[in-house]
């Protein structure tokens, strides 16, 4: 090595100890950043790669962006970032869209709101040099080319619709994250091998319709259904420019994409409350619903001995109280829950004769589901025939867990890692549109804090640094996975 290389050796070397407490730090800059001297060497291997890459990264200092064009390769050694303070102004853009007195919003699908921010969207992606288009479906698919036409693309995304009253981050976060992620792609220059499409899927809250329209679970029943904006799910398609009657035309098959990418906030408090910066779902929990009706005889309050009466009420409330019992009896991170009760006849002055309730169990594992529903169907009816009543199930919905792909959890914690952010595994207990991706290619889901476990709610909030936390992770993740999935 000669005395000049040495002392530039040297000098890189001094430089990266100086930054290296900041790439250790929690969160990431809300500013674009530019890559680091020692990074740019680490990827060079001859003298004369050394001297222009120095050179390169010197101009970048001046400038506030790299002279070099960067490919994948050189992204998992020297990543790039998106532009934070312009993504998150986007978020404070859309929250304009159906924004309600509380701080929040209400942009439930097919609504005026809904409609204009989609139209708002579309033209973000196109800022982003992306070609937005709307499917039969309603949703809003963006595609980017890559260079190997013959790839799969790489599909990611998330929605903009809200429940009434809800918040200005979920689905907001991964979707305005996604259009960022492709922006920055199209301003560094860099081209993926895969093709990539965002996607905007529609009516999310109202029961994954745009997505299941995409494995070909939207049926008939479904689109008569009345949605919360007063429409039916079939003419909030077509007022959203869609086509119920063409919905085949939309299906895909499993290993029609390379691979599925959805960043969300947690929805929870876990990671706030760990002060963890970056979650990796290992899966969405499966979940069961069944109505449960108790049947005992209604009569006079007044004139009926305690011990004489079959109280329907009394016995739903050792029900409820049963459930609880089951589901915390086991470890684990399995939920259940009685979330409806109405008594009948409803008089003060008569015992309930019969009493509708609900049940929802969830977990990761359907096969704890059916074990803990089958231990609490068995004490039901113990309660039943020590109170006089009887207890039926009837199974209104089953939902089977859907399980992150392992390789995409290694290539988010990889991603993450590179940035100097901790990660914690846990599941999704809430549902997204990832849960019918992952039935046509691998899935993985980025999770980014809810301060207090705060959702649904106009006090919904994910800090600005955690949003841009959660982009970056998502940008690096997508260009592995532009490596490594075939």
């Amino acid at each position: 090595m000669s005395d000049s290389l040495a002392r530039g050796t040297d000098h890189a070397r001094s430089v990266e100890e100086r930054h290296e407490p900041q790439r250790a730090q929690r969160n990431a800059s809300t500013h674009s950043s530019v890559p680091s001297v020692p990074s740019v060497v680490h990827a060079v291997t001859d003298r004369r790669g050394f001297t222009k890459s120095c050179l390169a990264a010197i101009a970048a200092t001046v400038t506030g962006w790299p002279q070099i064009r960067l490919t994948p390769r050189h992204l998992l050694q020297t990543p790039i970032r998106v532009n934070g303070p312009r993504l998150n102004q986007s978020l404070t853009d859309l929250s304009r869209f159906g924004a309600n007195p509380q701080g929040g919003v209400s942009r439930v699908a097919y609504s005026d709101a809904d409609r204009d921010a989609r139209a708002w969207i579309m033209d973000l992606m196109r800022a982003a040099k992306l070609d937005p288009r709307i499917d039969l479906a309603g949703n809003i698919v963006a595609r980017r080319p890559g260079t190997d036409a013959s790839a799969k693309p790489i599909v990611f995304g998330s929605h903009i619709d809200s429940v009434p009253e809800g918040g200005n981050y979920d689905g907001d976060v991964g979707s305005l994250s996604a259009i960022e992620v492709a922006r920055t792609l199209a301003e560094r220059g860099v081209v993926t091998r895969h093709p990539l499409e965002v996607v905007i899927f529609q009516n999310e809250e109202g029961g994954l319709v745009g997505s299941r329209a995409w494995i070909g679970e939207v049926t008939a029943r479904d689109l008569a259904l009345t949605s919360r904006s007063g429409k039916t799910i079939a003419d909030g398609i077509r007022f959203i420019g869609g086509d119920p009657t063409r919905l085949a035309e939309v299906r895909r098959s499993p290993g029609d994409i390379a691979g599925y990418l959805e960043l969300h906030i947690e929805q929870g408090g876990t990671l706030d409350r760990e002060h963890i910066p970056i979650g990796v779902v290992e899966g969405i929990v499966g979940i069961g619903w069944w109505d449960v009706t108790v049947t005992g005889f209604a009569n006079h309050a007044g004139t009926t001995p305690m011990n004489e009466r079959h109280d329907a009420l009394l016995a739903a409330a050792k029900f409820i109280e049963l459930v609880n019992r089951t589901v915390t009896s086991e470890p684990g991170r399995q939920v259940g829950t009685v979330g409806r009760i109405q008594a009948l006849p409803g008089a003060p002055n008569v015992i309930p004769g019969q009493v509708l309730l609900s049940l929802e169990l969830r977990d990761l594992d359907a096969a704890k589901i059916e074990r803990l529903y089958q231990t609490i169907a068995r004490e039901a009816e113990r309660i039943g025939t020590e109170s006089g009543t009887t207890f039926t199930f009837r199974e209104t919905n089953r939902q089977a867990p859907a399980l992150s792909d392992p390789r995409v959890r290694g290539l988010i914690a990889d991603a993450a890692k590179s940035l100097g952010l901790a990660t914690k595994v846990l599941p999704s207990g809430a549902g997204h549109d990832a849960q019918d991706m992952a039935r046509l290619g691998p899935m993985g889901m980025i999770f980014v804090p809810s301060v207090a476990g705060v959702s649904h709610a106009p006090r919904e909030l994910t800090r600005p640094e955690d949003v841009v936390n959660g982009a970056n992770v998502l940008l690096g993740s997508l260009l592995q996975m532009d490596r490594t999935v075939a």
